[in-house]
């Protein structure tokens, strides 16, 4: 098995290039007190847990483990890079995986897979634009 470099060389990112990024890369995220988060809505605890096992998922197969707060209609995550003491690439990417599963439409991408009906009954992640 190949060895990791040390995680201690991650460059971090300024404040301002952390805000630029989030601008143009991931709109919905915002920085506070050295984390790069995102509040998920859901439709209620069946979604809530859905969606923080796909969050859970997707943070093991990284290896790079982000915070999570859960209640009944929501899902927060917060990211940083603890070994490089603030916001790395790592975060960055893994952001940006978390958004394009949590938030996958299929219905949108004009495939066989239609997505959940447009129904109370099967509600599940609050979609925004």
């Amino acid at each position: 098995m190949e060895q990791r470099s040390s995680r201690n060389k991650d460059k971090t990112f300024s404040e301002d290039e952390v805000e630029a990024r989030l601008r143009s890369e991931l709109p919905h995220w915002y920085l506070e007190k050295g984390w790069i988060g995102r509040k998920y809505k859901t439709s209620g605890w069946k979604a809530t847990m859905m969606v923080t096992n796909v969050i859970g998922h997707l943070a093991e197969s990284a290896f790079h483990h982000p915070d999570l707060a859960l209640s009944y209609a929501f899902v927060i995550v917060k990211l940083m890079t603890h070994s490089a003491g603030g916001i790395t690439e790592k975060d960055f990417e893994l952001a940006k995986k978390i958004e394009s599963v949590v938030m996958w439409q299929p219905a949108l991408e004009g495939g066989a897979l239609e997505g959940t009906p447009d129904d109370p009954r099967f509600k599940y992640v609050k979609y925004e634009s």
